[in-house]
């Protein structure tokens, strides 16, 4: 069913050492919990925690269908790769195992985020798109109820804005509800998803705190604040085209934030370096044997490798395809952070996210969801072809090793492949890809997501598609990719078991 009564989290990742304090599933109910200031920070620490159920299958649904990675195994025919290599033509049912668990834990944290913000007297307004904070009995101050309201904000915007780009218009549910209740709630429009998303974003950027990066003490690392609020926010203008208004967000990000570029593109994904001045929002992991460690490690690693790659060997999922490995050259640092190959055939894998591990699927690396680069990148994204564009695809740049962009750079269409190579490469393997190129669709004016995908299986036919059995020519496997498949289905699941309303299914499933 699409809510589910769960429980708070039982974890917190309390500072930059990500210390762990366990709560007794027994003692928590959302109903009477919530009475101290430790008590919301408690179910608030459960929003966060959370965070990690989805992304455990985000790479499926984004970075599989975009033309950074493939299906590993294309000649298997058992259950999970059939269904990844579903995704990964473009055919995937709407019955598919994937894309219901991605949506059902996104609705985890969204379900999360309302207890904590029902129990703050947070009562979101649909018809205004405004908020009103009502009486409670909890002791906090205005200060302290608003950091919470505002962090709990943050994560259930960030969670519709992941599913409103993967599947248009979904429920809409922004208080806590009963299973029956939830059965007679349908789908709202994408613009009515998108509304509550910009209001929880823009609450959010005045209710968090705004501590530039430096002045950020170790209690509050790793938490969502006013800068992270501002900067989702100037994505989500972008990917609705309004580049008006993205612009002054991020143009205050820069200038205000005190976040920067690290010196090395590998710092920015060391375990040693953990929340550094780059990573403003990431899913955080914690190794240990504490059930809160990364699994992407030995996902990623190759099929049959043994301790040569991990400890524990590896699933051989979400390979790197051929085109990425050429068009990510050996002169540009990330390319070694972010994938190896190995044996003698050179098989290539993601290794952005694998670190040693002492248990399986039990690594410390975190995930980023929003870095300072992307900041930089979005904002020559939204005004375009200028020389002040240039200069912050530049700043980026200046850590590869590759140099400033090339004076070939010299109009609206070379500029838009330079910043569509630029946020391919900066970002690979990060969940970024799929997202950005449905938004080019709006942004950019040369460039599109079905072409590229498109392109993309004919650049791969030869090596990977055409090892499928039975092989699906080329032409077929491009007229896949329409406008219609660039949102997932809604799972079957939510249909079959709705007996009191009709849930429409997307146009094409």
């Amino acid at each position: 069913m699409r809510y589910i009564i769960i429980l708070l989290s039982l974890t917190v990742f309390a500072s930059c050492k990500k210390v762990i304090d366990l709560y007794p599933e027994s003692n928590l109910n959302s109903g009477t919990y919530y009475s101290t200031a430790g008590e919301v920070q408690t179910g608030l620490n459960g929003c966060y925690n959370a965070l990690q159920k989805p992304m455990y299958y985000e790479w499926q649904v984004t970075e599989l269908r975009s033309d950074n990675t493939d299906q590993g195994v294309p000649s298997s025919n058992n259950t999970t790769n059939r269904d990844l290599s579903d995704l990964d033509e473009f055919i995937p049912s709407t019955g598919h195992a994937g894309i219901y668990s991605y949506w059902i834990n996104t609705y985890f944290v969204i379900r999360n985020c309302n207890v904590v913000l029902q129990n703050l007297g947070v009562v979101y307004n649909p018809s205004s798109g405004s908020f009103t904070l009502n009486p409670i009995s909890i002791p906090l101050s205005d200060s302290l109820r608003k950091q919470f309201a505002g962090e709990a904000m943050v994560l259930r915007a960030n969670s519709y804005f992941n599913l409103v780009r993967l599947f248009g218009g979904v429920f809409l549910i922004h208080t806590p509800v009963t299973a029956e209740e939830a059965k007679g709630i349908n789908r709202s429009s994408a613009d009515d998803i998108y509304k509550l998303i910009k209001a929880d974003l823009t609450a959010a950027t005045t209710y968090l705190s705004a501590t530039k990066f430096p002045q950020i003490t170790a209690a509050n690392t790793g938490k969502v604040n006013a800068w992270v609020a501002k900067g989702l926010l100037a994505k989500v203008d972008l990917t609705l085209n309004d580049k008006a208004s993205a612009i002054p967000l991020l143009q205050d990000v820069i200038s205000n934030s005190g976040y920067s570029l690290q010196s090395t593109y590998a710092n920015v994904f060391s375990i040693s370096n953990e929340m550094n001045s780059e990573i403003m929002f990431a899913v955080r992991y914690k190794a240990g044997n504490l059930g809160l460690g990364s699994a992407f490690g030995n996902l990623f690693a190759p099929l049959g490798s043994g301790t040569a790659v991990i400890n524990g060997s590896g699933s051989g999922l979400n390979y790197p395809t051929n085109d990425i490995d050429t068009a990510l050259t050996v002169a540009d640092a990330r390319k070694t952070v972010a994938m190896g190959s190995y044996g003698t055939t050179k098989l290539l894998y993601v290794k952005k996210f694998l670190t040693q591990v002492a248990t399986v699927n039990d690594g410390e690396s975190d995930w980023p969801v929003l870095r300072y680069a992307d900041i930089l990148l979005m904002l020559a994204e939204a005004q375009g072809y200028t020389p002040s564009s240039i200069s912050l695809i530049n700043q980026v740049r200046t850590r590869t090793g590759l140099g400033n962009l090339p004076a070939s750079v010299n109009s609206v269409a070379t500029f838009e492949k330079a910043l569509s190579d630029e946020r391919r490469f900066e970002f690979v393997f990060e969940n970024q890809r799929w997202f950005d190129l449905v938004r080019f669709n709006k942004t950019l004016t040369t460039i599109t997501a079905e072409q590229t995908m498109k392109d993309h299986f004919a650049k791969e036919f030869a090596s990977h598609y055409s090892q499928y059995s039975p092989v699906t020519p080329l032409a077929t496997l491009q007229s896949y990719v329409t406008a219609d498949k660039l949102l997932l289905p809604i799972p079957q699941h939510e249909i079959d078991t709705n007996s009191q309303i009709v849930i429409q299914q997307n146009p094409g499933y």
